[in-house]
């Protein structure tokens, strides 16, 4: 097998074309990597930069009214991530702006692809798009003659007659055009490591060599399927033309009709849907402004007979900020059932999508390619989830020191000082670890090596009825 291997590589190393279109490739999949590792550590400079302007103007204020500052609020950015550069997922569409304020959940926005030039949101040059789309074509225009050109010319035949044996020689065959993806592979990585060597960690490393992993497998089915048409089919256009149209079921028409139907299946509610939900379960907690609310009436009953006193003046607290507070744990309350329901929703989608990979093994490789880049839905509704934790955090703190911190109930020109808005903690994104999120990748693996054990079924099996002449 490794001399047919060699043979086939020394073969293919002589021919102009290959080599022409090699060099063609391989520095266009250089310059995919260079613009995707500049955008990157673009946004990652951008990023800080905004984070640090908008954090300067928070422990600039001088003196505030604390639920004065609740409603001046501050913003949180997505941060860009290193691994994106090789497969950026959603984050194009989902947005990287949240404004964190008191009383509201604001919506993420300003997403890169709303910014875009309009020829460009049919896609960027991107690692991601060459790795799923290019090579798999490449790899079925170096297979679909490499058994039917044997056939042709004889050499089947006389190789043999000289002992090899038709398993052999198609699986040969496979491995030698499926090298050729590998390496491009391995370029693709070796140039991204290099480029990003100081930012390299052992989590980096893992999820990089899964990515590697769930590429080359991919590329072996399609590889071992082209070359077993190869084989299977006397003419060679009949080969090329099943693994093309396969190719094209795969990545164009299965994957979108899958899609569409998931999304009927598990329906998420429209943006009007939500928000309407949203209000009006809201309207139906305490009013924190609104001193004549019932909600708020009884929560001072409850207050006035806690502490003992007959009016609010007596309390030794201030109880507009409680009442504020006790507003924002009912929206938060709100928030938790509407949030947890889409999120609920999203990952039935996700589960229901992935099992497509029974049919299609690119729905697996493109779920693994965007869940180890984290860069998938995921990732991104982990973000949403720790930036309203801290705004939670960030909101009670205020609340608190408007009810704790010496103010009096009805004294809205109370003013806190500098000290305490530069004791509010700033957001610190705390990405997953991948230990705790590899159980939503496994099907997808376990698919691509169950369909992997497919194609070398078919070989093994496919070659008896294999026509020497």
């Amino acid at each position: 097998m490794l001399q047919i291997i060699k043979n086939e590589w020394r073969f293919l190393v002589r021919s102009r074309i290959f080599l022409g279109l090699s060099i063609a490739f391989i520095l266009t999949l250089l310059v995919s990597i260079f613009l995707g590792n500049y955008q990157t550590k673009k946004q990652e400079q951008t990023h800080q930069n905004a984070k640090d302007h908008v954090r300067q103007q928070w422990v600039s204020i001088d003196e505030m009214n604390p639920h004065s500052a609740a409603h001046y609020g501050t913003y949180v950015f997505k941060p860009a991530n290193l691994l994106s550069s090789l497969d950026e997922g959603v984050n194009s569409v989902t947005g990287n702006v949240l404004r964190v304020e008191g009383h509201v959940q604001n919506e993420i926005i300003h997403s890169e692809a709303s910014q875009m030039q309009a020829i460009s949101r049919f896609g960027k040059l991107k690692p991601s798009l060459l790795l799923q789309y290019i090579v798999p074509l490449l790899l079925i225009f170096l297979a679909f003659n490499t058994v039917s050109s044997e056939k042709q010319s004889g050499r089947l035949k006389l190789l043999i007659l000289q002992g090899a044996k038709p398993l052999q020689i198609i699986l040969s065959k496979t491995f030698s055009v499926w090298l050729y993806g590998v390496l491009l592979l391995v370029f693709v990585v070796i140039i991204y490591g290099i480029l990003n060597i100081d930012s390299i960690t052992a989590e980096v490393l893992i999820r990089t060599g899964l990515f590697f992993l769930s590429y080359t497998l991919y590329y072996f089915i399609v590889s071992g399927l082209t070359v077993f048409f190869s084989a299977r089919w006397q003419n060679a256009t009949l080969a090329l033309t099943s693994m093309l149209g396969i190719w094209i079921i795969w990545t164009i028409f299965l994957s979108n009709i899958l899609m569409s139907s998931v999304e009927k299946w598990h329906p998420l509610p429209s943006r009007n849907e939500f928000q309407s939900a949203m209000k009006e379960d809201r309207s139906k907690g305490l009013d924190g402004h609104n001193p004549k609310d019932k909600r708020g009436l009884a929560l001072k009953e409850k207050v006035l007979k806690e502490y003992g006193v007959d009016s609010l003046s007596q309390l030794p607290i201030n109880f507009d900020g409680m009442r504020m507070q006790a507003d924002e744990d009912y929206g938060n309350s709100v928030w938790d059932k509407h949030f947890g329901n889409n999120r609920n929703v999203l990952q039935k989608q996700k589960q229901s999508f992935q099992l497509g990979g029974i049919v299609n093994p690119f729905i697996s490789l493109q779920n693994t390619s965007m869940g180890f880049m984290a860069s998938d839905n995921l990732h991104h509704q982990e973000f949403l989830l720790q930036v309203e934790n801290y705004r939670r955090v960030f909101i009670k703190m205020l609340n608190d020191k408007q009810t704790y911190g010496g103010s009096k109930t009805g004294n809205w020109s109370w003013k806190e000082d500098n000290t305490f808005f530069k004791s509010v903690p700033d957001f610190d994104h705390k990405p997953i670890k991948f230990s705790t999120i590899i159980p939503n990748y496994l099907l997808d693996i376990v698919l691509l090596a169950i369909w992997s054990i497919i194609v070398v079924l078919l070989i093994r099996f496919g070659t008896k009825k294999i026509k020497i002449v």
